[in-house]
């Protein structure tokens, strides 16, 4: 047992007591490069001639310049090497890249491509490429009078509190005040400019966007002040746990501010589409604004939370492959929702019919009263409501009533077979002329006619057409001209016959003959006729 804690005791001390001295220069891998060039630049192990031999065939000078320079825009752009997901195999091959596969190993392919590692005589150093540009890429992470700022801090102004020093603190508080005169400025300035492009919007929209605007300018000018502290935030020169954190925190607000600025410029867009199609003929436009206005708050909403995943170091195509995989199935799974769906489109797209149309098929009759993702309700005569899916709907034959261009109105008018010839004509012609001087019907385009012997009555066609679309304005139009009808008929004595049989017993004592009595007189049918004329005129 003596032996078994003494054994523990001196490999404990030998873990422990292990120093930088113990950690050699090792190039085998990706992994064993980046942990000798991290290790001996950390404060603690600070030995920058052995971080300096990560890079290849340059002065031990420019080597070491180089490598720290390597360091310090990691720590500025607050990149934290996540050494769990560096290769260790020391033949790795990188499949991402676009150009060919060779031994190279990029640490952050989107947020620094520039600085990689490349496989030389069988050791990994940083490749040629991030020699070259590195001092670019420095110049763009710290902006210049960086390191004059630090020079010129007074010794007290670097003591830390919090792993951050006193300078920096007062930095933080500066750029807060500046942060909000900035933000006030840049609030005026976008609004003052939204105002201006107003004045082309307003050629669309009706109503004023000023409110829409204001709500606008305010995030778009947070934008831009968030963009200028990621770019001097540098300055401050702060750790890379603490540049980390701010980085990501700024970022973060940035895709928030971004989802808000295009959810209302979505807005904007679908209020000056509305005031738009307010105007125009069709009635299917205004029904698809609500329906636009959900489906491109749902894309920016989904590419914004897509775009938020690649700061938590999500792989945004695992989720869209994801996405697609699990979308198939719900679309398998649900198969009607998706026709339904497609029948949507369909039927934006080809327009059959418009809002308030009067269409029949499928034997459903009535009025359209709105098209959604899923379904069209249609209001019928009765007043009750048919909610019919839009997969059916675009397939079967529709005859859409709303598309007339007249609405047709045709019926037969019986009269008492014992009328004269002579009120007969004056009967037609009055109905020509009533139908002439009707407001609501097309005088071009009309019949009314003596076309038949019926088995109780004499036939007269009439046949016209009314001005108006709208249902109920073609019964008001309907009432109108069978009431002038009556009264012409009232007027002239002639009676509108019924199904009825007549006996006729000839010579029958003291019997006398059934035929009406008939006012045949030409001035008097006349004046009926002007009469008629002179109600429409009145």
């Amino acid at each position: 047992m003596k032996k078994i804690v003494l054994f523990l005791v001196l490999l404990s001390a030998s873990l422990f007591g292990q120093t930088s001295d113990d950690v050699k220069v090792d190039l085998s891998s990706p992994y064993k490069t980046i942990f000798t060039h991290l290790h001996f630049l950390q404060a603690d192990s600070y030995d920058e001639t052995k971080a300096a031999q990560t890079i290849y065939g340059e002065s031990v000078e420019k080597s070491i310049e180089i490598a720290v320079k390597i360091k310090q825009v990691l720590d500025g752009k607050g990149l934290k090497v996540d050494m769990k997901s560096l290769p260790t195999n020391s033949k790795y091959q990188d499949t991402i890249s676009k150009v060919e596969i060779r031994n190279q190993y990029i640490l952050f392919p989107k947020q620094l491509p520039e600085i990689y590692l490349e496989k030389i005589n069988g050791k990994w150093y940083y490749s040629q490429d991030t020699k070259e540009q590195i001092f670019a890429v420095y110049k763009q992470v710290f902006p210049v009078g960086t390191e004059f700022i630090k020079s010129i801090i007074p010794n007290v102004g670097h003591e830390t509190f919090l792993t951050i020093e006193l300078w920096q603190y007062v930095g933080i508080l500066f750029f807060i005040v500046v942060g909000v005169l900035l933000f006030w400025v840049l609030n005026k300035l976008i609004f003052f400019i939204l105002k201006r492009i107003e004045s082309f919007f307003m050629r669309f929209a009706h109503d004023s966007l000023s409110k829409t605007l204001d709500k606008l300018s305010r995030p778009a000018a947070l934008l831009i002040v968030f963009y200028l502290i990621e770019v001097y935030i540098a300055v401050l020169q702060f750790n890379i746990d603490v540049n980390s954190f701010l980085i990501k925190g700024l970022e973060i607000g940035q895709i928030v501010l971004w989802i808000y600025v295009f959810l209302e410029i979505v807005s904007v867009l679908i209020e000056v589409y509305v005031s738009y199609t307010s105007r125009t003929e069709s009635k299917l436009d205004d029904q698809l604004a609500p329906i636009l206005s959900r489906l491109l708050k749902v894309i920016v909403v989904f590419v914004g939370i897509l775009k938020m995943l690649t700061i938590f170091g999500v792989n945004t195509t695992t989720v869209i492959a994801g996405a697609s995989i699990g979308g198939l199935a719900v679309a398998l799974a649900s198969q009607d929702t998706v026709k339904n769906l497609i029948g949507t489109f369909m039927i934006f797209l080809d327009k059959p019919f418009q809002i308030g149309d009067w269409i029949e098929g499928g034997g459903v009759e009535g009025t359209v009263e709105e098209v959604g993702f899923r379904s069209t309700r249609i209001r019928a005569v009765d007043t009750s409501v048919y909610t019919i899916p839009n997969s059916k709907l675009s397939e079967i034959v529709i005859n859409n009533k709303g598309l007339r261009q007249y609405r047709r109105y045709q019926t037969k008018l019986g009269i008492r077979y014992d009328t004269p010839p002579e009120l007969i004509e004056a009967f037609v012609i009055g109905v020509r002329k009533i139908i002439e001087l009707h407001p609501e019907t097309l005088t071009k385009s009309y019949n009314v006619e003596f076309v038949g012997f019926g088995d109780s009555a004499l036939e007269i066609l009439v046949n016209t057409y009314f001005l108006s679309l709208e249902w109920g304005v073609e019964q008001s139009s309907k009432h109108r001209l069978h009431m002038t009808i009556l009264k012409l008929a009232s007027d002239l004595g002639v009676d509108f016959a019924f199904p009825s049989q007549t006996v006729m017993i000839e010579q029958f004592p003291e019997k006398k003959e059934l035929n009406g009595s008939y006012e045949t007189n030409a001035e008097k049918i006349n004046q009926i006729l002007k009469d008629i004329e002179n109600g429409f005129a009145n």
